[in-house]
């Protein structure tokens, strides 16, 4: 059971996403996951009360399921949602949606953890940060 809400935004695929194959290039999918996950992060007020605490996210690791090609002009749904949070780590979870027919293209997950801005060691994630997955 996801902790947080589902975030979707809808984008045209660039031409400028499209490998030598004439499909999104696996490195594409990876910058719209980060991207999205900021703006999920930002559209319920995160990073207001991370800074106050001096922390920052870091990734720990990515996973990608390719399942379908995607073209340049389609349009593609990307959702974002946090699947749980443990004492230092979150585990946000992805779809990108071919709108024209419904299908799932790719799936993916992130394990980010919680760390100290200035040390870069991870740290236990505070109620006011997990209360705003909550509340979403």
């Amino acid at each position: 059971m996801p902790i947080s809400s589902v975030y979707t935004k809808f984008i045209t695929i660039p031409q400028t996403a499209i490998d030598d194959n004439g499909h999104v290039n696996n490195v594409s999918y990876v910058q719209w996951m980060q991207d999205i996950a900021i703006e999920h992060y930002e559209s319920i007020g995160g990073t207001s009360p991370m800074q106050l605490i001096g922390a920052t996210w870091v990734v720990r690791e990515h996973k990608i399921e390719y399942l379908l090609s995607a073209f340049a002009g389609e349009e593609i749904e990307i959702r974002t949602w946090v699947e749980n949070i443990r004492r230092v780590r979150s585990l946000r979870k992805y779809e990108f949606v071919r709108k024209s027919d419904g299908k799932i293209l790719v799936k993916g997950e992130t394990d980010w953890v919680f760390v100290d801005a200035k040390s870069g060691k991870p740290m236990g994630i505070p109620d006011e940060v997990i209360n705003v997955f909550k509340e979403t």
